[in-house]
């Protein structure tokens, strides 16, 4: 059963009194190819190649004009409440496949486009590029929850998650912080 619009609502408080910095990562996700998921306890990233064995940069689903995958999409960050409002059936419906879940305020207000993120060695710059939810997240966990995420209201709210590029290699594993540089 999917959340309903009125659980949405009522959620949103706890939602937004994440903390505003320096919180704990978790749920590593790899998405090799379209409805893969795989969790690991450590990812790679690089600015060229984002992270070595996803699908970003052979089939991505935002491209720059030259028909190169656009960088604001390399890592996706998903916020901890928000998962566990609308991912209800972990058994059956996949992942949605952030890179990580991370329990912090991913708001506008909170995080800027540009704003760098530290996360293990490496850094990340969030992007202005909108998370909107694909048809795959209704899908998954139903039209109330892809509306939520697009009412005007809540756009700034970013509650399907923030897209970031990388800004320096690294790495970095499950209970590492995103600390806000």
């Amino acid at each position: 059963m999917h959340v309903t619009p009125e659980e949405l609502n009522a959620a949103l408080p706890h939602v937004m009194a994440a903390p505003k910095d320096r919180a704990a990562i978790s749920m590593l996700c790899l998405r090799p190819a379209y409805n893969q998921r795989r969790f690991v306890e450590k990812i790679s990233v690089t600015p060229e190649g984002g992270i070595p064995g996803e699908r970003w940069s052979s089939r991505p689903w935002l491209t720059l004009e030259d028909g190169t995958a656009h960088p604001g999409i390399q890592v996706c960050i998903l916020s901890k409440r928000v998962l566990d409002l609308v991912w209800r059936n972990r058994e059956e419906v996949l992942h949605p496949g952030d890179t990580f879940i991370v329990d912090m305020d991913l708001s506008e207000e909170n995080l800027l486009a540009g704003q760098l993120l530290q996360v293990g060695s490496a850094a990340l710059r969030v992007s202005d590029v909108f998370n909107d939810g694909c048809v795959k997240w209704k899908a998954r966990y139903g039209t109330a929850a892809k509306d939520w995420v697009n009412l005007p209201e809540n756009r700034a709210l970013r509650l399907r998650g923030i897209l970031c590029s990388v800004e320096r290699a690294g790495s970095f594993s499950n209970g590492d912080l995103m600390i806000k540089k």
